[in-house]
């Protein structure tokens, strides 16, 4: 069988300063957070979340803090779940500790960082009490695809995540290095199924819906997303014919449509939030 694609091998370190190694999978999350940044810096965005710049990048740092427990978290459960090692984060201490924060040796799981990311917002907006949860929600929904799409494209750099083995092998199969058979590039179809997302949401922002509204959207459209990617995807663990994904992202589409219906039931539509100066999270003296 002839096919039409062959597993490029790019490096997974972009590129080195002295002895520092840039990763591809760093630079997919500054991106992503420059993106998010930019997105919440504009005056339109800062009108409705009543915020100055210092306060965008206060957000920020949540966010950022929020992604890296959450998802380091989510994963090392995940891992000791599914290959019940617990000796690799708990075994000879403290050095096995150390893999607790390795990012580099496995790396983060997404609906860990979704749930950091939803915990770290809710702080924020204890700390700035004129932003609204769902107005924050709304703005910061609009660049999650494009994130979240780059580190599926990294995923696919990294030779992990690989898809299911193809029976039979059809031409637009890889042959993954580190993994034995022809397998689906679903590390690339999930990345076009999250881009896709993005004219889709940001279409919704532009109608200018009541709060919450475009946030949940977002949150629908990636539980459908989601879960049509792991029929391609190879799991760890199922339960019956699910993947332990979809019994993620299944719910998910029912909360966001419910959540959704919520929103516009209730018509508040933000616009202009009072600017109240931030209060720095991390100050030098």
């Amino acid at each position: 069988m002839q096919h039409w694609f062959s597993y490029p091998n790019i490096d997974p370190v972009a590129f080195r300063i002295g002895p520092l190694a840039v990763h591809w999978y760093g630079l997919s999350y500054l991106i992503g957070f420059l993106c998010v940044g930019a997105w919440l810096a504009r005056p339109e965005g800062r009108r409705r979340l009543g915020l100055t710049v210092e306060g965008v990048q206060d957000f920020l740092f949540y966010a950022l803090v929020g992604v890296l427990v959450g998802g380091r978290l989510f994963f090392v459960i995940a891992d000791i779940v599914t290959k019940h090692d617990a000796s690799l984060y708990f075994g000879d201490a403290p050095r096995s500790w150390l893999n607790l924060i390795a990012v580099w040796n496995g790396g983060m799981g997404f609906f860990g960082g979704l749930i950091g990311v939803l915990v770290a917002m809710l702080l924020f907006v204890r700390r700035h009490p004129q932003v609204r949860f769902s107005v924050l929600a709304d703005e910061v929904a609009v660049m999650l695809p494009i994130g979240i799409a780059l580190t599926r494209v990294v995923n696919f750099i990294n030779d992990e995540l690989w898809g299911n083995v193809c029976v039979p092998d059809h031409p637009w199969c890889i042959k993954f290095p580190n993994v034995d058979g022809y397998r689906y590039p679903s590390q690339i179809f999930e990345a076009i199924l999250d881009i896709a997302v993005l004219p889709i949401v940001y279409f919704i922002y532009r109608r200018r819906p009541p709060d919450g509204v475009v946030a949940w959207s977002w949150f629908t459209c990636y539980g459908i997303t989601r879960s049509v990617a792991e029929i391609w995807r190879q799991t760890d663990l199922s339960v019956g014919p699910f993947t332990g994904g979809q019994l993620l992202a299944l719910p998910m589409i029912a909360v966001g449509l419910t959540l959704v219906v919520l929103c516009m039931r209730r018509g508040r539509r933000t616009d202009v939030a009072p600017v109240v100066p931030a209060q720095r999270t991390v100050g030098i003296a």
